[in-house]
């Protein structure tokens, strides 16, 4: 089962009414998962093994998309998985964007590396770069944010 096909469990079973998921699959993989009420957004104890180690994982009553959100009068451009973030192409090359830049929507705006592929990361709207949120080479996580656009 690829990382994608979990991921979209975990999206189906947040926007769902179902509370517990548990599935077993033939090859002995086994995938436990309990929403829990507080309506927190974050994902606990999330765990994927095989038969006899079991972890669950805990998916929270509001998922939310990552990608972009408003925060503070701010739409936030976040990681969509984890990785290494560059800012350009190569390090000879100058990043894609830079505080103050205008950007439309579906432009490059950095590089996520992730298991040796350059994921162009790509602005969902149109705004002003506000903030650049992360340095070059940082190591990225599911959801953190790259970007604050206005």
């Amino acid at each position: 089962m690829s990382y994608d096909d979990i991921k979209k469990i975990i999206e189906d079973m947040g926007k769902s009414q179902i509370n517990n998921l548990s599935i077993e699959f033939p090859d002995g993989l086994k995938i436990n998962m309990t929403k829990e009420n507080q309506g927190e957004k974050q994902v606990s104890n999330a765990g994927v093994t095989t038969a006899n180690n079991v972890q669950n994982i805990v998916v929270p009553e509001k998922v939310e998309k990552a990608g972009t959100e408003k925060e503070d009068n701010f739409k936030i451009v976040k990681s969509p998985m984890v990785g290494t973030f560059y800012s350009s192409s190569s390090p000879k090359d100058k990043p894609f964007v830079k505080v103050g830049d205008k950007v439309t929507k579906g432009q490059v705006l950095c590089i996520v590396e992730a298991m040796k592929l350059m994921n162009e990361i790509e602005s969902d709207f149109d705004g002003e770069i506000v903030e650049v949120c992360v340095n070059n080479e940082d190591v990225v996580e599911y959801g953190t944010p790259l970007f604050k656009l206005s």
